[in-house]
């Protein structure tokens, strides 16, 4: 199960570069329910996500370099690809996505949570800006369909 949040920020963190790094590169074979092919770093993933906003059924597989290169072309939509910070804050990890390409200038952050209830209770750090959990323009997939324009 997955249970995220995500937010826009209001302005990056002070020492980025301090923090671990990921090159994400993503795909979509299908978004409903969402089907995606994911490159991180050397590490090669097929993720199914059900439907959902806040929390939602979440399985991922290893994938080898030949069959994601297989599926690639497979993909419907932009590919994504984005920079991925991951930031401790207290008991979480924020992971703080900087959008390249078609996608950018956007920047998100996710944070994941063991519960509902310590999703809903959680108060993010002042750099956060609006919560777009339930607004399904900034979830991956759709942005692999319709592109990103800024509201």
């Amino acid at each position: 199960m997955e249970i995220e949040r995500k937010f826009l920020i209001s302005r990056l963190p002070e020492n980025l570069s301090a923090y671990p790094c990921h090159q994400i590169e993503q795909g979509y074979l299908c978004t409903g329910p969402v089907i995606r092919i994911r490159r991180q770093d050397d590490d090669y993933i097929l993720t199914y996500k059900s439907g959902g906003m806040l929390s939602r059924e979440e399985y991922n597989l290893p994938l080898t370099a030949e069959a994601y290169e297989h599926l690639k072309p497979k993909a419907d939509g932009i590919y994504i690809s984005k920079k991925r910070y991951c930031i401790p804050f207290g008991k979480y990890t924020i992971e703080l996505d900087i959008f390249e390409g078609e996608v950018a200038p956007l920047i998100l952050a996710e944070v994941e949570f063991p519960t509902v209830e310590e999703a809903n209770d959680f108060v993010p750090p002042e750099w956060f800006a609006e919560d777009v959990t339930y607004c399904e323009i900034y979830h991956n997939s759709y942005i692999s369909r319709y592109g990103y324009h800024e509201p």
